[in-house]
């Protein structure tokens, strides 16, 4: 399992990078790994305000659907357009070519209460 040491983690297996003001979103390697194959990707709009541990969007893959949750709350000022024609990326890399999002947080110190990569890492180990 790849569990970038740089990044931040959710209890519902989102990461968090955080680039300057900005932080962006996307679903870990463990979560794409459960789901199988990722068929399709929605995300929010450009404008909308997410607020933590609530649904900001879904992936759809050919054994579930999956409520995507936000880690933090924050205004989405990007999304990852590259999901529509190509949500098979969330499957291939999900740190890089797959974000789903980028937010201005509400506030940035929110991302210190999430998971670093060694305590996801053994939540996972235990589910």
């Amino acid at each position: 399992m790849n569990t970038p040491k740089e990044l931040r983690y959710s209890e519902e297996h989102e990461w968090v990078k955080v680039e300057g003001e900005k932080v962006r979103i996307g679903i870990t390697d463990f979560a794409q790994s459960e789901l199988g194959d990722i068929v399709f990707v929605e995300l929010p709009e450009v404008g909308d305000e997410i607020k933590a541990d609530e649904p900001f969007g879904s992936v759809e893959s050919v054994k579930t659907v999956s409520e995507l949750y936000a880690p933090i709350s924050g205004k989405i000022i990007d999304i990852n357009e590259d999901l529509d024609d190509s949500p098979e990326f969330v499957n291939e890399s999900p740190y890089e070519k797959a974000w789903m999002i980028v937010i201005e947080p509400s506030d940035i110190a929110d991302v210190e209460k999430l998971m670093t990569a060694e305590q996801y890492t053994e939540k996972t180990n235990q589910d």
